[in-house]
Order: structure tokens, then sequence, then C-alpha cells
């Protein structure tokens, strides 16, 4: 195979926002994360070898100039940053892949402002090597094809008459972890740029695509920036999703306004979520659980708090296709602000060809202490350390 990451930009926006807030404030912060498969992953010794192959790939790339260019463009990314990128690389000392009894285990540790970069490369390696060696060696034209007609007919057939009924219904691209390989994300976020009015494509979540097509690189942060605060000796526990929102603000004075509300349960959020934070931040993001209950138990807060839900905007991002994003819509766009970013179903439905993988990987521990995320589907709770687990659920529900 062809080195699959081709640029240290291949990755999600956010990766960049939170590894400036890692090294400018978290710098002594020593994090673990480990790679799971929510369903069965077929891996064999062809394939972990091609994996050892892409890590070593990845090793040997630099940010270079007009990459370093780009990132200094975007407002919000400090001068110190970019220096410190020009010196950045990412070291495979910090990886760990084995494949024993036909498992795949993956896991990275080392300074937080290191490896933050690793998660979206490596599940994006995973995802196109098991694609590669299932799909591409015996029908890669036929499945490109079928790729293209789908996307196409979900585009034309739903897409368009949605946005030509709703003017305000707008979504971004969000998929690069599970994609089915990079020239297919390539060509499916082509497709949607020349499809798609302008005012219905927001962006993109992958800084590479933006900056090649010309979209809004979009992103803020993800479960592990809040995982951080659970294991600082400074802060209480139970106050963590608060620091770690502040330190959010600290950093970026007014950009990137949205907050994740599922790192400790949408109630324990919205407890936090004072309305300090209410005024301070632009929206809040959804990424698990029921969606509908999810969006109106946000906005009566934000009504209890005395702040028009109108003003605010709710991301929604979670296992979304077209269809179940427009009924989210339809349900609340009187109510608020209601955008999009929709991953998987635009970089890899491949049916009947193949099915998606359902992989993550997750911040396990940081300093050496367990972290979790409670996510509001229990299915996507995750957490080596039981009894932190349960402590934790107490903690959640003060």
């Amino acid at each position: 195979m062809k080195p699959i990451i081709i640029s240290l930009l291949d990755t999600d926006l956010y990766k960049f926002t939170m590894q400036q807030c890692a090294l400018r404030q978290f710098s002594n912060v020593w994090v673990r994360y480990v790679f799971r498969s929510r369903n069965i992953l077929e891996w064999t010794e062809e394939m972990h070898d091609e994996f050892l192959k892409q890590i070593k790939y990845f090793c040997d790339l630099r940010f270079q100039k007009d990459e370093l260019e780009y990132l200094a463009s975007l407002r919000f990314i400090k001068k110190d940053y970019i220096e410190f990128l020009k010196l950045y690389r990412p070291l495979e000392e910090h990886i760990k892949a084995l494949f024993d009894n036909e498992k795949l285990t993956v896991e990275i540790e080392g300074p937080w402002y290191l490896t933050i970069l690793w998660e979206i490369p490596v599940l994006a390696m995973i995802s196109e090597i098991y694609y590669y060696y299932t799909v591409c060696k015996y029908n890669c034209e036929k499945a490109y094809n079928q790729a293209e007609i789908n996307l196409i007919k979900k585009i034309d057939d739903k897409l368009i008459p949605m946005h030509k009924e709703e003017i305000g219904f707008k979504l971004s691209e969000f998929g690069t972890r599970r994609r089915f390989s990079f020239d297919w994300q390539d060509k499916a976020v082509n497709i949607l740029k020349n499809r798609l009015p302008y005012s219905c494509l927001v962006g993109t979540s992958n800084v590479y695509f933006a900056k090649k097509y010309d979209l809004l690189a979009v992103g803020t942060n993800a479960h592990e920036y809040y995982q951080i605060g659970q294991a600082l000796d400074k802060v209480r526990l139970a106050e963590s999703q608060k620091f770690m929102l502040q330190s959010w603000v600290n950093e970026y004075r007014g950009d990137l306004g949205i907050a994740l509300s599922d790192t400790l349960g949408t109630d324990k959020f919205l407890k936090d979520f004072d309305l300090y934070f209410a005024k301070l931040y632009d929206g809040i993001r959804h990424d698990s659980g029921d969606p509908i209950k999810w969006g109106y138990k946000v906005i009566n807060h934000y009504k209890k708090l005395r702040i028009n839900p109108k003003t605010k905007t709710l991301l929604f991002s979670d296992s979304l296709n077209f269809d179940k994003a427009y009924d989210i819509y339809k349900e609340f766009k009187n109510e608020t602000n209601v955008t999009f970013g929709i991953g998987t179903y635009i970089t890899n439905d491949f049916e009947p060809i193949s099915k998606p993988l359902n992989i993550v990987m997750k911040l396990q521990s940081v300093n050496g202490k367990p972290v979790a995320k409670l996510s509001d589907d229990e299915g996507k709770t995750i957490c080596e350390d039981e009894a932190f687990l349960n402590y934790l659920k107490i903690v959640a529900k003060e």
C-alpha cells in the first residue's frame, strides 16, 4: 500500500485546537489512549504488517511551510504554537501496536501535547488497511463506483430537496476517523462542494481537505479534553468539567465556543454549565443519547437562565444520516440555531459491498490515574477501572 497519511493536516481541527491548549496549559500531563472496536474486527497478520509500515510512514511526516501558513491564518492559532509545530514530529516510541490471538491491541502513551495528533491518523490507517485487504484487493473500482452512486443519490434525492424546502438546513463533513480511504474522503468532499449549495455545506472537520477545497475547518474540542480535568491534582473531581470549560475560555477568549455535553452525562454538564458559561459559549454539541430529548433539555436550560435559545447553536453529531438530521432540524428550527456534523454516512457508505467499522481510540489514564467518559448512551461509556467509574457516577450526580 502507498502511505495512507500524507500530511499532518490530515486530521480533525479539534486535535490542533486541543493540542494548542495542551501545550500552553497542560504541558506536564501524561496520557494513555487505548484502541477499541465496537464491532468485530477481523484483523490478520498481513494487515498488521501493513499497519506497522504505515506507522513508520506517519513518523516520517513533518509540517510543510504552506501547511503552517494555513494554520497560522486561523485567528485562534497562536504564534508560539506554530513555532512548536515547526519542530514537531510523531515519535514511534509513543505507540504500541500488537497483534496476538487474532486481536489487535493499540495503545498510545506519552505527553498529551505530543501524542494528541496520533488518534485520528491511527483510526484512519486501521480503517483503510481493513478495507484494502477485504474489498479493494478484489473489487476496488466497483466499490468506488458504488460509493459514488450512493452519495450522489443521497445528495440529489434527499439533501438538495431538504435544503430547498428548508434553506437553513446546514451540515459539515465529519468523517475522517472511520473513512473507507483517504482517496474516497477526498472525492466525497469534492462531490459535496460541487453539488451542494454554498449555504448548505458549512465545512469539514478535516484540516487537509478544508485547505485543499477552501472550506471552513470546523471543530472545537472532544471528550478527551474534559477527561483531562478528572486527573488533575489541583482540581476536585466534581469541579473538573467546570475547570476545563474555564481553561478553554482562557485559551480562546470567545473563539471556538461550542462545548461538548456528554463526558459526564448531560445532566451533570448542565449543572456545571451555569449562567456564566451559558453566556460565554456559543452553543453545545450533542454526541450521545436521544437527540430530541437532549435538545429540549438544553433549550429549557437556556430558558431557565433567561437566555434566548435562538441566540445559541445546537450542533448534532451522533451517528447521523441526512434523514435523521433533517428530522432533528424540523423539530428545533424555530427554537434555536441548528447545525450538523455527519461522518460515516458520507465517508463510508459502500453498501451493499461493505459495512462501516465502529472503531474508537479513547483516553484511559491521565498522569497514571484512571479517567472515564460517562456517555448518555450506556454503550459508549468507556473505563478500565470499574471502581473509579462507579465513584465518578456518584460524583456526576452531585
